[in-house]
């Protein structure tokens, strides 16, 4: 991974303060980015449980697909959402969580990206995200 790519990233974090929130973190290795959400007792939806809460699963898969974005593409601007589903497939316990994003499809104005998030095993996701996001370069107006 180069170094603008990799500061690219760096600053799109500092960027986002619900990051800083969740306590989000992302590893390196080589050209593959793992997100992890590590477990914190703020983050708790279910305390009967204890589950993670919905919403937070939802942005953190989100927010890791943003960063491979940030990643592919270093010096743009931060991708705007134009749409996602989330798949909420077994409830996420009182542990750390994982994603990964594939970029499905890059294209000059959308990016398809695909997220899918794990707790102990990654054959067991405990959800999984679809989005499309709109890309700007660092020259385009920002639409009001």
């Amino acid at each position: 991974m180069d170094d603008a790519a990799t500061q690219s990233l760096d600053a799109f974090l500092q960027r986002v303060p619900y990051v800083r929130f969740l306590g989000m973190r992302v590893e390196l290795a080589g050209d593959e980015m793992t997100a992890v959400l590590p477990f914190s007792q703020h983050l708790i939806g279910n305390p009967v449980l204890p589950a993670i809460h919905g919403g937070v699963i939802g942005a953190f898969m989100e927010l890791t697909a943003l960063a491979q974005l940030a990643l592919a593409e270093p010096g743009g601007r931060v991708p705007k959402t134009i749409d996602v589903t989330i798949e909420y497939l077994r409830s996420a316990g009182a542990r750390d969580t994982y994603a990964r994003a594939i970029l499905r499809k890059v294209g000059r104005r959308v990016a398809n990206v695909q997220v899918e998030a794990w707790q102990e095993s990654r054959t067991k996701l405990v959800a999984g995200l679809t989005g499309h996001f709109l890309l700007r370069s660092s020259g385009e107006p920002v639409a009001p």
